[in-house]
């Protein structure tokens, strides 16, 4: 694996990892991690990838090595998209990348497949818990209105799993709620998974920044959302015990996107890490396929 810092600016910077840097000629697979991770949420995904094609993952802003920004409209999504569209760039600015997005990481490559900014430089994108904040919106407002007695239970249990991103806007409850739920959860609540402090020395830090990405953007798309359609070809990988993102969130998927590919996995949310075997073979097989 190859590290190196991106400059975006002469006061901000990216740290990228690199894995395969020798298939300078085999397709180019983007990583994007979540909340409170960084990029070596990958690692164990990208060293079964590695062998065939060039993988990078990079810190996003605020966590990891990457620069901090201080504002909390710095952490809109149109800025992380911007920042994606800079390691593009920089990686690979002849070759569309096949993206792969969990979590957070997920919910900005939603808007950079629908947004005309990386038009032409993406070839594919695999989905992992992480929907597109438009579409959760649009979901939850149709369900309501017009849906079935079924598809509003599954509106309230999305809701019911989603109830620490109302605790994220205020700042009291905000670190409470980190802490307990996420940090610092004790060992016999295990429905909470913990990442591993010894692999991710930054973690409590990505995590208190990290917050600022639900304050900069959810209330925000919740009642603004806007149509966002893409015909470049997703994965959907939706692990079937996943605490925090529900399978309903995608069943209107369709209405946004043309090709869509959908596979469950009985997992927890940080899958990537529990099954890196299946996602790298479904992720691998993916890739193939799109580019044959």
């Amino acid at each position: 694996m190859n590290t190196f810092s991106l400059k975006i600016s002469p006061s901000f910077a990216l740290n990228v990892r690199v894995w395969g840097e020798q298939n300078t000629l085999a397709p180019t697979i983007l990583m994007v991690h979540g909340f409170p991770d960084n990029s070596l949420i990958w690692q164990k995904v990208a060293e079964r990838l590695a062998p065939l094609f060039r993988i990078v993952a990079y810190d996003v802003r605020g966590a990891g090595e990457s620069s901090v920004p201080k504002a909390t409209a710095d952490y809109k999504i149109s800025h992380l998209v911007e920042d994606l569209a800079a390691v593009i760039e920089h990686i690979s600015p002849n070759a569309p990348v096949h993206l792969v997005g969990h979590d957070w990481g997920s919910i900005q490559c939603w808007e950079a497949v629908t947004t005309p900014l990386l038009q032409g430089k993406i070839a594919s994108f695999t989905s992992i818990s992480g929907p597109s904040l438009d579409h959760a919106a649009y979901w939850i407002r149709q369900g309501l209105l017009k849906g079935s007695a079924q598809s509003k239970l599954k509106i309230i249990n999305q809701l019911a799993h989603s109830w620490y991103i109302a605790a994220f806007h205020l700042p009291l409850a905000s670190k409470v709620t980190w802490r307990i739920a996420f940090n610092k959860w004790p060992a016999r609540f295990t429905k909470f998974k913990q990442l591993h402090g010894e692999d991710f020395a930054s973690q409590a830090n990505d995590g208190a920044q990290g917050v600022k990405l639900y304050r900069a953007n959810f209330i925000e798309r919740l009642f603004k959302p806007q149509q966002r359609m893409t015909d470049i070809p997703i994965q959907l990988i939706i692990p079937t015990r996943d605490k925090f993102v529900t399978a309903g969130l995608f069943d209107d998927l369709g209405q946004w996107a043309s090709r869509v590919w959908r596979h469950e996995i009985e997992a927890e949310h940080w899958v990537q890490r529990t099954h890196p075997d299946e996602i790298s073979a479904y992720i691998r097989e993916f890739v193939a396929f799109i580019e044959h």
